[in-house]
């Protein structure tokens, strides 16, 4: 007994003096997504940023797959040293633990949140044929036409996906889903007039938007974006409690000593307040967080909760 209590009190010495020398060497940053995605775009952004004011280089490694569970996993198993540390997302701590059998991690009680980095609004576009330019208007055609709009998302248990779900339940009303491999070609199924309707991503549809090619009704968020201050929010057109976003933050392996949580944190704050970061980030649709630990568990334990009834209710099922 003795002998495992002088292991732990040593490992904890070890990690106390490791926290004051942090950071010594450079710090791997796990995407769990592909190159190229606006989270990837964003943790590069992020960690050429922090790297600089931590003199060491931060080194962004992407690790895809099972929906970002692989990634996860990886920082859920590695070291709690702060050198490696995930640019998690809504699918990866609030949607995959529901949406799939099973999960190689707890996401929970295998992360130390370290700080929200931003918030993507979705925003729900109808075809021009669709016979309503209001929320008010659209609630209203499908119930006098049950079961007969479809709406596309970029794959089932998305976050476009289950965006249509609570819409439903909300509104009481009927719609079909249709998953595609990826949100483009379910607007691009949009634009031909195979969909009658998606919640996408705010930033992808601006062009179509814009051009008129789609209707724009409202935002998913609780609150208007800033990157389309004009389009109102679900809220405000008649459904209470309204709010999906794809939100997406920086998570280190539980039992990563404080104070390097709280570094980390800081850190990440300060680049995510500079005005050259803001506008690149809105620029990509991607409204700056910068919550504390504290805040940020909270909001992650709210959203698997949200979004655990949202599963259950639509019944998705991992593809």
């Amino acid at each position: 007994m003795k002998t495992k209590v002088f292991a732990v009190l040593a490992t904890m010495l070890a990690l106390g003096a490791a926290a004051q020398s942090w950071p010594s060497k450079p710090i791997h940053f796990i995407v769990p997504y592909p190159a190229g995605g606006p989270l990837d775009t964003v943790a590069r952004l992020l960690g050429q940023k922090v790297g600089e004011r931590l003199k060491q280089p931060i080194v962004v490694e992407n690790k895809p797959g099972a929906g970002g569970n692989i990634g996860a996993d990886f920082v859920a198993k590695a070291p709690p040293d702060g050198y490696t540390i995930l640019m998690g997302a809504v699918a990866t701590h609030a949607i995959n633990p529901s949406l799939y059998p099973s999960i190689p991690y707890d996401a929970q009680r295998d992360f130390a949140p370290v700080t929200q980095v931003a918030s993507t609004p979705n925003v729900l576009v109808v075809n021009p044929a669709v016979p309503a330019k209001t929320v008010a208007e659209l609630v209203a055609y499908a119930r006098k036409n049950p079961g007969k709009l479809n709406f596309g998302s970029g794959s089932t248990g998305s976050a476009g996906h289950l965006a249509g779900e609570l819409m439903k339940s909300l509104a009481g009303i009927d719609m079909t889903h249709v998953p595609y491999k990826g949100a483009a070609a379910a607007m691009q199924d949009l634009l031909a007039g195979r969909l009658d309707l998606m919640f996408d991503n705010l930033a992808s549809a601006q062009s179509q938007i814009r051009a008129g090619t789609v209707r724009a009704l409202a935002v998913t968020t609780a609150r208007r974006a800033a990157l389309a201050p004009d389009i109102p929010t679900l809220v405000e057109a008649g459904l209470p409690g309204f709010d999906v976003n794809t939100w997406f933050g920086v998570f280190a392996p539980a039992a990563t000593p404080p104070a390097v949580v709280q570094r980390l944190h800081d850190e990440f704050a300060a680049v995510l307040a500079t005005a050259e970061v803001k506008d690149r980030m809105l620029a990509l649709g991607a409204e700056p967080v910068a919550s504390t630990p504290a805040e940020f568990g909270d909001y992650v334990q709210a959203e698997a909760r949200k979004y655990a009834r949202l599963v259950k209710a639509s019944g998705a099922k991992a593809d």
